[in-house]
């Protein structure tokens, strides 16, 4: 029997529309639109000005602090301006805007198709590739991938987790990235390895996906040290702890603690890819495969996509958007953020563009909690969401704190499971900034 993790959890519909649908690249944009806020941490600060002439691969801003990462142009062109632009989470944010002028690229850039398979970096070296690169965490957290190389001196890893599951319902972007590119990513596990100086790893993928199984099998075969693992349909098995526990048995401790503090790193395999191409190829992270799809859309697709190309463009690709659209989504419809409109442009983090229809998108009326507890048993983090959402409804954020609001990892599954369908993954996660802003406030003044 195949291997998962011990509690709650759901299983939506898979909806995985364009599994067998091959990457095709997407059209270069007009203008594209680079928001320095693509990661967790420090927004990026621009290193170029406006009228300055970039190529594809040119550092256009650089970190704003340890937990920062570098921005590269995805074009070539002139800087237009640093404004502002409304970002997918529907707040303002500044952003550097490029008039594209061609497709021209760095010289440092390896644009072939040969696959580098050596690499003697020093552990050192590899990591500061990965930093300069802009390499992030593209399963969607945008963790600065240079610190997660770089645990802390008192963790002692033996573990290298590779999240290749995408138990989020639509999305297919890791499934073709596995089936299309798995020479490089078997080399970019073992670059990881070396930057980790440990000699095991383990892809997790779920069951959903056995031509992914039985090809990263078939290349691991030769190779030591690296395992694939077959594992049971499960959302959502591709959260960190989850998988830590579904792969290893081990669990991770409530925060402050970090998967380091059970010997385990884990990377996204697209993150994987992107690390081969920083390492081996000398090329930052400036574009993505991104899962263009919904249940009425025309042409549904996998896109190799450039940074800063607006959403309107990818919908424009897969036939245009549906009469019956409800709902437009970043993400998949578990985790995803509804998008206020099509101008967003595509940064690190945006793994798919989801046009949901009206019937699965509408809204149902809020009823009063029942307590049956069916969102306590769905919670894969073990906590009370009914209690977290009626604290966070009542600005009770002290209860809220006392009840681990902040171990909450957003998944979705207690208001999936809520027969009187109240919103409590939207009360939970404005309790959840709320409370972080105030350990944040209460942290400062000590």
């Amino acid at each position: 029997m195949a291997n998962t993790f011990r509690m709650g959890g759901v299983h939506p519909e898979p909806n995985k529309l364009t599994a067998g649908m091959k990457i095709e690249p997407a059209a270069l944009p007009k203008q594209a639109v680079f928001p320095l806020s693509q990661h967790i941490g420090a927004p990026a600060v621009p290193c170029v000005q406006k009228g300055d002439r970039v190529l594809v691969g040119t550092k256009i801003a650089e970190p704003g602090g340890f937990m920062s990462a570098f921005i590269h142009s995805s074009v070539s062109g002139k800087v237009a301006k640093i404004d502002t632009i409304v970002d997918a989470s529907g707040q303002r944010k500044p952003a550097i805007f490029i008039d594209v002028e061609g497709d021209e690229w760095e010289p440092s850039i390896d644009r072939s198709d040969k696959v580098a398979l050596q690499c003697d970096m020093a552990a050192s070296d590899i990591i500061d590739k990965i930093r300069n690169a802009g390499v992030v965490g593209m399963g969607g957290a945008c963790f600065p991938t240079h610190v997660k190389l770089c645990p802390p001196k008192d963790c002692k890893i033996d573990t290298l987790i590779i999240n290749a599951v995408e138990c989020e319902p639509y999305l297919t972007a890791d499934h073709r990235l596995m089936l299309e590119y798995s020479d490089q990513i078997i080399v970019g596990i073992r670059i990881i390895l070396r930057a980790l100086g440990i000699d095991r790893a383990v892809i997790g993928i779920e069951e959903n996906k056995p031509d992914a199984i039985e090809l990263m099998k078939m290349k691991t075969a030769m190779v030591s040290g690296i395992e694939v693992m077959p594992l049971k349909m499960r959302y959502p098995q591709g959260g960190e702890k989850q998988l830590i526990e579904a792969v290893t048995g081990r669990q991770v401790p409530p925060p402050p603690a970090l998967p380091a503090n059970v010997g385990c790193v884990v990377q996204n395999v697209g993150t994987v890819f992107a690390i081969y191409e920083a390492v081996q190829k000398n090329k930052p992270l400036f574009e993505r495969i991104v899962t263009v799809t919904g249940k009425s859309v025309s042409n549904p697709c996998n896109l190799k996509v450039r940074m800063g190309t607006p959403v309107s463009q990818l919908i424009e690709q897969a036939g245009g958007m549906p009469q019956d659209t409800g709902k437009l989504i970043s993400g998949g419809p578990m985790m995803g953020r509804p998008l206020l409109g099509t101008e967003a442009p595509v940064v690190k983090g945006t793994s798919g563009i989801l046009m949901l229809p009206e019937k699965d998108a509408v809204r149902r009326e809020e009823r009063n909690c029942i307590r049956c507890a069916k969102c306590v048993q769905a919670c894969p983090m073990g906590l009370e969401p009914y209690l977290l959402g009626t604290a966070s409804e009542n600005a009770d954020w002290e209860t809220a704190e006392e009840n681990w609001i902040t171990s909450c990892i957003e998944c979705g599954c207690c208001q999936s499971t809520c027969p009187s369908r109240r919103p409590l993954l939207d009360w939970v996660r404005l309790g959840k900034n709320k409370v972080n802003g105030i350990i944040r406030a209460r942290n400062a003044k000590k």
